[in-house]
This record gives C-alpha cells, sequence and structure tokens, in this order.
C-alpha cells in the first residue's frame, strides 16, 4: 500500500482557489498566478497525493473527484488553521496576549457576563480566555496569587494593598424563601423573625474573609461554596438566604420563591470592582474587556433606601 507524499500550503492555496472560483484562469487571478502555474501547482498535488481531484473531460470547469470532496475539508482545515497561526502570531508580535485568566463574582449577573465575552471573542478570536467563577474574596485572592490577570470582585477588594481597583457596578441582593417556608407564608415579618430560621449563607475558603460575615443574621447557618446550591436549597425551603434579583426574578415570576419584606433586613447593594495587580497591568485585551464590564456596570440602577452589604 502506498503512502501519500505531503503537499505544501501552496498547493493546497492553490486547490482551495479553484474549488472557490470554479476555475483555473480565476483562481489564477486571485492569486495573480499564471494559469500554467495552476495547473501545475494542482498536478503536484495530485501526484503527492495519489489521488485525482478534479474531473477535467467533458467539462469546462473543474468538477472535485469523489476523492476531491473527501480532501476538500481537511485542506480547508489545513488553510484555517494557518490562518489563525499567522494571526495570533501577529497578536504576540503586536503586544497582545496569547491567553489571558479572568475570574469573575459568582454574583455577577451571567446575561452582562455572557453578552462581554461574546463580544471579547468576536473582537479577539486569537486570545484564549480561562473564566474562573469565585465567590467573594476569592476573586482578590487569584488576582493577588497571580492566578488571573484582571477580576471582577465584590466589595472585598477595596483596600487590600497591592491590587488596583475600578467600580464597575453593582447587584441588589434580596432575602428569599420557598413559598412554603415559614417565613414564606408569614404575611407581615415580624422585627427578627429571621434569627428563628436556618440561614443559608455563602462563603469561600480565601483568607480575605476568614472570620467574617457578610448580611448574616441567623446564628442557626448552613454554609454553601456554590450559589448554585443555595439556590436549589432556597426553592426546597430548607431555609432563608440573600440572592442577587437578577439570578432569583424568574423564580418571583414563577412563585418558586418569595421576596421576604423584612423589616430589620430589607437587602443590600453588593458592588463589583475590576481588579488588578498594581505591578502587573493588564494588557491590550484584558483591558479591554475590563473596560467592558465596567461601562456595563456603570448602567446600574440602584433602589432607594437599600444599603450596601
Amino acid at each position: 500500500m502506498s503512502n501519500p507524499g505531503t503537499p505544501t500550503f501552496d498547493q493546497l492555496r492553490i486547490f482551495l482557489a479553484v474549488v472557490d472560483t470554479g476555475s483555473f484562469a480565476a483562481a489564477g487571478r486571485r492569486l495573480n498566478r499564471a494559469v500554467s502555474v495552476i495547473s501545475y501547482g494542482i498536478a503536484n498535488l495530485e501526484t503527492q497525493l495519489g489521488l485525482v481531484l478534479f474531473e477535467r473531460e467533458g467539462t469546462r470547469k473543474p468538477k472535485l473527484t469523489v476523492a476531491g470532496r473527501a480532501v476538500l475539508a481537511e485542506a480547508r482545515a489545513v488553510s484555517q488553521g494557518i490562518d489563525g497561526l499567522r494571526a495570533k502570531v501577529k497578536g504576540l508580535l503586536d503586544g497582545l496576549e496569547a491567553e489571558i485568566d479572568l475570574a469573575v463574582d459568582v454574583m455577577m449577573p451571567a446575561e452582562r457576563l455572557g453578552r462581554v465575552l461574546r463580544a471579547f471573542a468576536a473582537e479577539f478570536p486569537t486570545v484564549s480566555l480561562k473564566l474562573h467563577v469565585e465567590a467573594l474574596g476569592a476573586v482578590t485572592a487569584m488576582v493577588l496569587d497571580r492566578q488571573a490577570v484582571i477580576g471582577l470582585s465584590g466589595p472585598l477588594a477595596a483596600g487590600v494593598e497591592g491590587v488596583e481597583c475600578v467600580a464597575a457596578g453593582s447587584v441588589l441582593m434580596v432575602p428569599v424563601a420557598a413559598p412554603d417556608h415559614p417565613l414564606g407564608r408569614m404575611p407581615r415579618i415580624p422585627p427578627g423573625a429571621g434569627r428563628d430560621y436556618v440561614q443559608l449563607v455563602l462563603s469561600d475558603r480565601s483568607r480575605f474573609t476568614e472570620g467574617r460575615d457578610f448580611a448574616v443574621m441567623s446564628p442557626r447557618t448552613w454554609r454553601l461554596a456554590d450559589l448554585g446550591s443555595k439556590h436549589a436549597l432556597l426553592r426546597e425551603g430548607i431555609g432563608w438566604g440573600n440572592m442577587p434579583l437578577p439570578l432569583i426574578e424568574a423564580d418571583l415570576v414563577a412563585g418558586t420563591l418569595v421576596r421576604l419584606h423584612m423589616p430589620d433586613h430589607l437587602g443590600g447593594t453588593y458592588r463589583f470592582a475590576g481588579v488588578w495587580r498594581r505591578d502587573v497591568p493588564p494588557g491590550p485585551a484584558a483591558s479591554w474587556l475590563l473596560d467592558q464590564l465596567v461601562a456595563l456596570g456603570a448602567n446600574d440602577v440602584e433602589e432607594e433606601g437599600i444599603g450596601d452589604i
């Protein structure tokens, strides 16, 4: 059994040009080559592969053979890979990052993050992204520990030595429970009632939250490191807790959760900040990403009478 040779990238370019333009002459015009050069390139490619790629007899335009159609997809993949390689190298030569590690607070509305990352993928197609979703102080810890070049942190980033911060909007945190939870069934919640029931509390293991609680009222707590698990347990009626309003709006409409109007705990404004190490300023792509998150955050509207968490 014979083994095929290795075609050159130029031969593949000629092959794709003939397929895309429909003729050897048109391919020559696209590549600024003589028709004889195009014909010679295709002949050499067929020799290398040991296959006939075009039917030339009985037709004015070259028509792909069965083998030619099979080769076409692979040729396009190689061409796209080379184009991607050249674009990435050009970006590196121009100072563009090859990869970005982004840490984002779990409270960040998913719709906003998705919109920014979709635009980022279109703007910087050669830059790879690693997304880390963390809670509370873990975002700032990742930036300080160089595990992320930029972060979208909660309020814990303020005042951390070595970290620069820029305001990036906020989200409203509201107390909720399942409709069959005792607090959810109360038509009027008296002051202090939240202390009588289990409060589900989000926590993390970073050094910035050690020994600290945020908006915790009840002495009876279940502590979770995952916001999705907290959401699920709230819907099961296991306890009450604070949740970002955008995440549970659908639950409030469907009635799977109810907002608790607690006179001594109305909720709170959870503020975001874009963060980076002072000694490692973000590059072009990371700066663009941070600017987009900050710009969208500037449109956040805060609810009157609600203080900060």
